[in-house]
């Protein structure tokens, strides 16, 4: 990817962020306590799948069950 692309990405994604929490802290039937921890969840869930592959996790398997293929095959 190029700097520029990465740059107006993260752009975007800070000016949704920023105009969510406006909208959570103006209006007054928002229930910022819910809307903060799924911001949040969702954030951790991201994490984890971009750190998947390196870690082993994701798809319900692990490095350590993959089969070796140095093994005589």
């Amino acid at each position: 990817m190029s700097e520029n692309l990465v740059t107006a990405l993260v752009s975007i994604v800070v000016a949704i962020i920023g105009l969510a929490a406006l909208s959570v802290v103006l209006s007054p039937h928002a229930a910022t306590s819910q809307v903060i921890g799924a911001g949040s969840r969702g954030l951790a869930t991201d994490i984890g799948a971009a750190v998947s592959p390196i870690s082993g996790g994701g798809m319900g398997m692990s490095l350590g069950s993959l089969p070796s293929l140095g093994n005589g095959m």
